[in-house]
Protein backbone atom coordinates (compact mmCIF):
# COMPACT_ATOMS: atom_id res chain seq x y z
CA UNK A 1 0.00 0.00 0.00
CA UNK A 2 1.53 3.27 -1.14
CA UNK A 3 1.67 5.67 1.82
CA UNK A 4 2.70 8.50 -0.55
CA UNK A 5 -0.85 8.71 -1.88
CA UNK A 6 -3.22 11.33 -0.64
CA UNK A 7 -5.16 10.13 2.38
CA UNK A 8 -8.81 10.57 3.23
CA UNK A 9 -10.46 9.65 6.53
CA UNK A 10 -14.03 8.51 5.90
CA UNK A 11 -16.44 9.52 8.65
CA UNK A 12 -19.71 7.67 9.33
CA UNK A 13 -22.58 8.58 6.97
CA UNK A 14 -20.23 9.63 4.16
CA UNK A 15 -18.72 8.26 0.98
CA UNK A 16 -15.67 9.08 -1.10
CA UNK A 17 -14.44 8.20 -4.59
CA UNK A 18 -11.82 9.84 -6.79
CA UNK A 19 -9.89 9.36 -10.01
CA UNK A 20 -6.78 10.34 -8.03
CA UNK A 21 -5.10 7.61 -5.99
CA UNK A 22 -6.01 7.74 -2.31
CA UNK A 23 -5.62 5.64 0.78
CA UNK A 24 -9.11 5.83 2.29
CA UNK A 25 -9.28 5.04 6.00
CA UNK A 26 -12.15 4.39 8.38
CA UNK A 27 -13.03 2.75 11.70
CA UNK A 28 -16.02 0.40 11.93
CA UNK A 29 -18.11 -1.20 14.63
CA UNK A 30 -21.64 -2.21 13.63
CA UNK A 31 -21.30 0.11 10.61
CA UNK A 32 -20.43 -1.21 7.17
CA UNK A 33 -17.87 0.02 4.65
CA UNK A 34 -18.33 -1.09 1.05
CA UNK A 35 -15.23 -0.60 -1.12
CA UNK A 36 -15.79 -0.44 -4.88
CA UNK A 37 -12.89 -0.98 -7.26
CA UNK A 38 -12.74 -0.67 -11.04
CA UNK A 39 -9.70 -2.67 -12.25
CA UNK A 40 -10.03 -1.25 -15.78
CA UNK A 41 -9.76 2.43 -14.78
CA UNK A 42 -7.86 1.60 -11.57
CA UNK A 43 -10.10 3.80 -9.43
CA UNK A 44 -12.04 3.12 -6.28
CA UNK A 45 -14.36 4.48 -3.66
CA UNK A 46 -15.78 3.63 -0.25
CA UNK A 47 -18.88 4.35 1.78
CA UNK A 48 -19.45 4.09 5.55
CA UNK A 49 -23.04 3.59 6.61
CA UNK A 50 -24.57 3.24 10.07
CA UNK A 51 -28.09 1.88 9.56
CA UNK A 52 -29.56 -0.57 7.05
CA UNK A 53 -32.46 1.18 5.32
CA UNK A 54 -33.78 4.67 4.80
CA UNK A 55 -37.50 4.64 5.53
CA UNK A 56 -38.33 7.98 3.93
CA UNK A 57 -38.83 9.83 7.22
CA UNK A 58 -35.41 11.37 7.89
CA UNK A 59 -33.17 13.26 5.51
CA UNK A 60 -32.03 11.14 2.54
CA UNK A 61 -28.45 10.39 3.58
CA UNK A 62 -25.62 7.88 3.09
CA UNK A 63 -26.14 7.16 6.81
CA UNK A 64 -28.36 4.39 5.44
CA UNK A 65 -27.02 1.36 3.57
CA UNK A 66 -29.53 1.40 0.74
CA UNK A 67 -28.72 5.07 0.06
CA UNK A 68 -24.93 4.76 0.58
CA UNK A 69 -24.56 1.86 -1.87
CA UNK A 70 -26.73 3.54 -4.51
CA UNK A 71 -24.84 6.85 -4.16
CA UNK A 72 -21.40 5.20 -4.31
CA UNK A 73 -22.47 3.30 -7.43
CA UNK A 74 -23.63 6.57 -9.02
CA UNK A 75 -20.36 8.30 -8.07
CA UNK A 76 -18.25 5.52 -9.63
CA UNK A 77 -20.33 5.70 -12.83
CA UNK A 78 -19.90 9.50 -12.90
CA UNK A 79 -16.12 8.94 -12.71
CA UNK A 80 -16.34 6.79 -15.85
CA UNK A 81 -16.68 3.25 -14.46
CA UNK A 82 -19.00 0.72 -16.02
CA UNK A 83 -21.10 -1.22 -13.52
CA UNK A 84 -19.97 -4.55 -15.02
CA UNK A 85 -16.34 -3.66 -14.18
CA UNK A 86 -16.97 -2.96 -10.50
CA UNK A 87 -16.05 -5.32 -7.70
CA UNK A 88 -16.90 -4.93 -4.02
CA UNK A 89 -15.27 -5.67 -0.69
CA UNK A 90 -17.46 -5.46 2.42
CA UNK A 91 -16.30 -4.86 5.99
CA UNK A 92 -17.84 -4.30 9.43
CA UNK A 93 -21.20 -5.21 10.86
CA UNK A 94 -19.82 -6.29 14.21
CA UNK A 95 -21.96 -6.70 17.32
CA UNK A 96 -19.95 -4.70 19.85
CA UNK A 97 -22.53 -4.36 22.60
CA UNK A 98 -22.54 -6.59 25.66
CA UNK A 99 -24.81 -9.62 25.29
CA UNK A 100 -27.19 -8.25 27.94
CA UNK A 101 -27.84 -5.06 25.94
CA UNK A 102 -30.22 -4.93 23.02
CA UNK A 103 -28.39 -4.05 19.81
CA UNK A 104 -31.40 -4.75 17.53
CA UNK A 105 -28.87 -6.72 15.46
CA UNK A 106 -27.89 -3.57 13.53
CA UNK A 107 -24.61 -5.14 12.37
CA UNK A 108 -26.35 -8.22 10.93
CA UNK A 109 -28.99 -6.08 9.23
CA UNK A 110 -26.29 -3.81 7.78
CA UNK A 111 -24.46 -6.84 6.35
CA UNK A 112 -27.68 -8.18 4.83
CA UNK A 113 -28.41 -4.87 3.07
CA UNK A 114 -24.94 -4.84 1.48
CA UNK A 115 -25.25 -8.44 0.29
CA UNK A 116 -28.77 -7.98 -1.09
CA UNK A 117 -28.07 -4.69 -2.89
CA UNK A 118 -24.77 -5.83 -4.40
CA UNK A 119 -26.48 -9.00 -5.65
CA UNK A 120 -29.28 -6.89 -7.12
CA UNK A 121 -26.74 -4.54 -8.77
CA UNK A 122 -24.76 -7.58 -10.03
CA UNK A 123 -21.57 -6.28 -8.39
CA UNK A 124 -19.59 -9.27 -7.09
CA UNK A 125 -18.31 -9.28 -3.52
CA UNK A 126 -14.74 -10.55 -3.94
CA UNK A 127 -13.71 -10.21 -0.27
CA UNK A 128 -15.35 -9.51 3.06
CA UNK A 129 -14.76 -9.46 6.79
CA UNK A 130 -18.08 -9.00 8.57
CA UNK A 131 -19.76 -9.80 11.85
CA UNK A 132 -18.05 -10.88 15.04
CA UNK A 133 -17.60 -8.85 18.20
CA UNK A 134 -14.66 -6.58 17.34
CA UNK A 135 -14.30 -3.29 15.55
CA UNK A 136 -12.15 -2.90 12.45
CA UNK A 137 -9.73 -0.33 11.07
CA UNK A 138 -9.84 -0.27 7.25
CA UNK A 139 -7.25 1.12 4.80
CA UNK A 140 -8.30 0.99 1.15
CA UNK A 141 -5.85 1.74 -1.68
CA UNK A 142 -8.05 3.17 -4.42
CA UNK A 143 -5.38 2.66 -7.12
CA UNK A 144 -4.93 -1.11 -6.56
CA UNK A 145 -8.12 -2.14 -4.77
CA UNK A 146 -6.02 -3.56 -1.92
CA UNK A 147 -7.59 -3.42 1.52
CA UNK A 148 -5.79 -3.84 4.80
CA UNK A 149 -7.86 -4.31 7.89
CA UNK A 150 -7.08 -4.79 11.53
CA UNK A 151 -9.37 -5.99 14.30
CA UNK A 152 -9.65 -3.55 17.18
CA UNK A 153 -10.06 -4.31 20.85
CA UNK A 154 -12.31 -2.11 23.01
CA UNK A 155 -9.36 -0.01 24.15
CA UNK A 156 -8.37 0.85 20.54
CA UNK A 157 -11.74 2.19 19.46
Amino acid sequence: MDQNFLQHFLYPSTLFASKEPYVIKTILGSCIAVCFYDPVLRIGGMNHYMLPNWNGNDLLSPKYGNVAIEKLTEKMLMLGSKKENLTAKVFGGGDLLSPDKSSMHIGERNIRVAEMMLTEYKIPIIASSTGGTKGRKILFDSRTGEVRHKFLNRSER
